[in-house]
């Protein structure tokens, strides 16, 4: 059996690990406001979209239906988000931020922004908006139909 070289720096495990990273760190400061970074990506998702299904929800965060089920059912005990059915098919929940939410946006993206900032300390002025531009690259190159997928 062969054994094959496994690159010690790929672009997915560095990826993840910078991911994990800045979870960590969110999670650790969000703390105070009492939500996960599981939450939070669900708050944005509400805020730049507005109200919607819980299916879109799991489609976006790509979690199974059940977990955003039971992320909702958390986040609307502890009042970040109301559930209602959709007056057009009762068997549809849409999920909407509270008051609440909207007060502590503001708090949860300035600890983002510090923790970007964090991030970024010690490289050139311009690497932030590069690695942003390279990974909008890379999404767009992976999230266009592939030309051996389609034959």
């Amino acid at each position: 059996m062969t054994q094959c070289e496994i690159p010690r720096e790929s672009l997915g495990f560095l990826l993840n690990d910078a991911t994990r990273a800045i979870r960590r760190q969110f999670e650790a400061r969000a703390a105070e406001l009492g939500l996960t970074s599981a939450q939070w990506r669900l708050l944005v998702h509400l805020m730049r979209n507005g109200a919607m299904p819980q299916a879109r929800l799991a489609d976006l965060l790509e979690i199974e239906p059940i977990s955003v089920s039971r992320l909702v059912d958390r986040m609307q005990e502890a009042g970040w988000v109301t559930r209602s059915p959709d007056s057009n098919d009762r068997r549809i929940r849409i999920v909407e931020v509270t008051a609440k939410t909207i007060a502590a946006v503001a708090h949860a993206k300035s600890i983002a922004d510090d923790i970007y900032t964090r991030a970024f300390t010690g490289m050139d002025p311009g690497a932030h908006e590069q690695l942003l531009d390279l990974l909008r690259q890379v999404i767009a190159n992976l999230s266009a139909p592939s030309s051996a997928n389609e034959a």
